[in-house]
């Protein structure tokens, strides 16, 4: 004989959410300075970012000419590891580079 008792009843209440939002997404930037060249500006959007050669090309211009260039739009998560890697390859090189995201 079982010593489960099956008389029981279990009540399970579920709520469900009405609305479930998407997460937010931030874009990620590489900044102008006076000692990061453009060749290694270039290497790091096509290694981190994994942009062609030509697309990373125009990055670059856009950081070199405008102190600021867009290179791509991520989950948070994602984000944060591309600014981090961005980062640790500068430092690495010997160079200042800079990357920052922000909420889009």
């Amino acid at each position: 004989m079982s010593a489960i008792n099956t008389d029981i009843e279990e009540k399970v209440e579920s709520k469900t959410r009405e609305k479930v939002e998407r997460p937010h997404l931030y874009k990620v930037y590489l900044h102008n300075d006076d000692y990061t060249t453009m060749e290694f500006v270039v290497e790091v959007l096509m290694a981190v970012f994994g942009k062609s050669a030509g697309d990373a090309t125009k990055i670059m211009l856009n950081v070199h000419r405008k102190g600021i260039g867009l290179c791509g739009v991520y989950s948070y998560e994602i984000a944060e590891t591309k600014v981090d890697r961005v980062h640790f390859l500068a430092r690495e090189h010997g160079f200042p580079l800079r990357c920052s995201m922000e909420k889009e």
